[in-house]
Parts: structure tokens; sequence; C-alpha cells
């Protein structure tokens, strides 16, 4: 049964956690004496106002059921990038709703994707919002809701995994809240590194804030038009590097890895391994690609640029130093094809995941294998855990849909007419996480030429990627409804 009390009940809750983190803005906005202040000030108010009133339908004494769960967790991300819109209508600076629930939906979803053409025409109250939203979101509106909030019953565990992204998860603790709290933990302490560092590298201590939002949550909004390449610091790219690597890092190791005092930890999962190759060998790839001819740019400055766009790509970070449109072709074709890898389970980042690929190549072996040795029994290993058929059979149908809807989302944007490496890249782009694509969504270029139809589009594809595609497809299933 289907109790909407007790979904309004805790979508209520998860609003007034946005209404709080919202006041947070005012702090900057009243520092510099922004005309914003008052719009940001009504935002959270009705924000906190609507949470407090959808949160008396809730009693401690309901906890969700496995079909509410899903509902949650769909319905809980649409909602808060409802009223994460508010600051944007309020003030103006947005004024129409699709394109204030497009930057919205790509900050919580950490998708980065932007339909604003002059960002550092923006006040700072609103750039710090933009930025919050993709920290909240980094690692997981969700989590945090399932770290600070008791009595959520039995079905915590659900509403976490719904969330935490890729085929399998690490718990660090028997208990999920436990588990989410420690995870939150771990992203705060890594972004308060990530900010000191930046800040020591050059960035104010607003940039080193915002950009650290970006970073440690794979997001890569930035305060300024050009991203990172305002900086011109190789510094503070090679940091930026290390931050982005570590955030597409599966989180439970940080942890495993602080608590046990040894890195081992990271060497013996072998998804992190994958995960690490890919960023090595495809950066060699591009950085052989371009070429010391390249815009008369030393070895130095293209190994930099290389490994910088593959690592901000494969995390789906989508921060950026250049403009890859006008990469060699082989270089390019390696960064669309970075769009469908993605960071590690239990990271921030979006996209397929590596951990998917290494369950499908080990049961291709596998296949392989058995062709030589018909009656041999093999184990379908993933790190130390023998692998089901139901996991294996959900890691090859999230493939199928992945690619399917990568499909879909192209052939409707190419419908509105973009061309097709646009199209193809804006989908893979948005489905992904990622942010810049290629063409006219390129790294210099922005989304604010799309139809309102095609932003909701891809703000969908954003939702659906970022929730791994089944909490959100699953409402659409007749059954499901049904007692």
């Amino acid at each position: 049964m289907i109790r909407i009390r007790v979904i309004l009940g805790n979508l209520g809750r998860l609003i007034l956690i946005v209404g709080i983190a919202m006041l947070s803005c005012l702090t900057w906005s009243i520092a510099y004496r922004e005309s914003v202040t008052i719009p940001i000030l009504q935002a959270a108010a009705l924000t906190i106002a609507c949470g407090l009133l959808l949160s008396s339908f809730y009693s401690p004494n309901d906890p969700i059921n496995f079909k509410e769960g899903f509902i949650l967790v769909s319905l809980g991300w649409i909602v808060v990038s409802l009223f994460g819109a508010l600051p944007y209508l309020f003030s103006g600076y947005l004024p129409s709703f699709a394109d204030a629930f497009f930057e919205t939906v790509s900050g919580f979803t950490t998708t980065g994707a932007s339909v604003i053409t002059d960002v550092e025409a923006w006040p700072h109250g609103l750039l710090f919002w933009r930025s919050l939203t993709q920290w909240l979101g980094g690692m997981g509106i969700i989590s945090l809701f399932v770290a600070i909030m008791a009595n959520l019953g039995t079905r915590a565990k659900q509403l976490f995994k719904s969330e935490v992204p890729g085929p399998v998860s690490d718990n660090i603790s028997p208990r999920i809240r436990e588990t989410a709290r420690k995870l939150w933990i771990a992203y705060v302490i890594l972004s308060a590194c990530c900010a000191a560092v930046l800040y020591l590298f050059g960035m104010d201590f607003f940039d080193s804030l915002c950009h650290t939002f970006a970073a440690l949550s794979s997001g890569g909004f930035s305060t300024k038009n050009a991203s990172i390449a305002f900086y011109a610091s190789p510094q503070i790219e090679w940091a930026i590097i290390i931050f982005m690597f570590i955030a597409g890092t599966n989180f439970a190791l940080h942890f495993f890895s602080y608590k046990n005092r040894s890195p081992r930890v990271y060497w013996k999962n072998s998804e992190f391994k994958l995960y690490t190759g890919i960023i090595l060998v495809t950066s060699l790839l591009v950085f052989l690609n371009l070429g010391n001819p390249w815009h008369s740019a030393g070895w130095s400055d293209n190994l930099r640029t290389a490994v910088f766009h593959v690592t901000s790509i494969v995390t789906t970070t989508g921060f950026v130093t250049t403009d890859h449109n006008f990469w060699p072709h082989m270089a390019t074709a390696l960064i669309l094809m970075m769009m469908f890898v993605g960071g590690c389970s239990g990271s921030t980042g979006g996209g397929i995941k590596p951990g998917r690929y290494l369950i499908i190549l080990k049961r291709s072996t596998i296949e392989f294998k058995k062709m030589v040795h018909p009656r041999a029994v093999y184990a379908l290993r993933f790190g130390d855990r023998i692998i089901n058929t139901d996991l294996l059979l959900n890691a090859l149908q999230f493939f199928f849909l992945y690619i399917i809807i990568a499909a879909l989302g192209m052939l409707y944007l190419t419908s509105q007419g973009l061309d097709f490496v646009s199209g193809l890249s804006a989908a893979a782009s948005c489905l992904g996480n990622i942010g810049p694509g290629l063409g006219l969504v390129g790294p210099v270029q922005n989304y604010s030429f799309i139809s309102d139809s095609g932003k909701y589009v891809l703000s969908i594809l954003m939702l659906i990627g970022r929730l791994e595609i089944y909490p959100l497809l699953v409402l659409f299933i007749p059954t499901f409804w049904q007692e």
C-alpha cells in the first residue's frame, strides 16, 4: 500500500534541508551588498515554510515501505530541483522556468551543463547557491537525508542504495545510517583539503569554495566564463586533476584506506585499477595525438591538458582548460568515448561505471573459455565476491537501457535541429552527468540556445543518469502501482 501522507511528510523534510542550505547564500549576498539578498531570502523562506507544512504529515511511527522508498527517491530529486530553482526565478537572473529548472537539475545531478552565457556577471549569492547544489547532489541529497534523519525504518538501506551509484556498493558499517554519515564526513574532510589547496595556489576564498564544491562533487560549475583556464596556473590544474580523480574513486575506499592507514586497499580493488588504467592509457593516447605543433604548446602543457580533460570527462566533472572541439580527430573521438565510462561505484561521478564494464568483460571472458572447455564451471568474481546471475543481468540490462536512452535523446535533439555530433554528445553528456559535449554544446558553448522542450528532455536525462535509470523508470511500470 502506498501512503501519500508518509511520502509527503518525508518530501517535506527533504525540502526543509534544501531551504536551510539556501540560507547560507545570504552570507555572500549580504557581504557583497547585492540586490539578490531579498529574493534569496524569499526563496529560502518559501522553501522552509513548504517543508515545515509537508513535514507535519510525517509520523515517526510510519517507516516507509518498499514502493514508497522508490517514490521518495525519484520524486525527492524532482521536488528539490523545483524548489532549488526559486532563487534563480525570484532574482530574475533566469526568469524562464525551463532555464531555471535546467540549471538547478544540472546542479543537483552534478552535470554542470549550463544555460548562463556570462557567469562572471552573476552575483556571488547566486553563484554560491549554484555551486552548493552540486556539492549537495554530489554525495546525494537522499544520502544526506538518511545520514541526519532517524526513524526511517528498514527502508533506509533501500533509499541509500537507490541513490549511491554503481552495480555493487561497499557498506562501511552494518548500519546504513552510519555508513551514510561516515561517507559524508569523508566528503566534508576532502572538500576542506581541496579548498585549502586551491586557496594556497592563488584562488580567492570564494572561488576556492565554489570550485571545491564542483570538483569534489564531479560537477564542473565554475565562477569563470573560461572555467579553470581563467587562472592559467599549472599548479591549480594539477591540484584539480588530483581531486577530480579522488572524487571519481569509491569513497568507501578512501574511508578504509584511512581506517587501515594503508593505500593497499585501492590496489586490491579491481574497479579502481580499471578506472586508473583507463585514465592513464587514454591520457597518453590523447597526449600523443595532440603533438607539439598543437597551438605551439610544449610537451608539458600538452600532457597536462590531456590528463586534465580525460580525467574531467571520465569522472564526469566537466571542467575544461581549452576547447577540445579543435583537437585532432582521434583525440576528440577519445573524449567522446570517455563520456560512456564514468567514475567508480560509490563515487560522486556519473556514467556507466568501470565496475559494470568489468562485470561484462569478465563474463565475456568466461564465455570464450567455455567455448574451449564446454563442461568447465567458472565463477564470475568482482573483487573478493562472486557475482550472481541477477547482478550480471542487472549490469547487462543497465548497459542496454543506457545506450537506448542516449540514442533516443540524440534522436530527439537532432529532430530539434542539432547536428549529429552535437545531439549525440549533448544526450551522452547529460545522461552521464558530464556537462560539456562536442560541437554546439562544446566546452566554450552552453545549452541556452536549445528549445524549452529540449531543456526539459535533457533535464530528464540528467535525473535518469543520476538515479541510474531504475528508480525513476520503475514508476512508469503499471504493476508498480497495483496492490
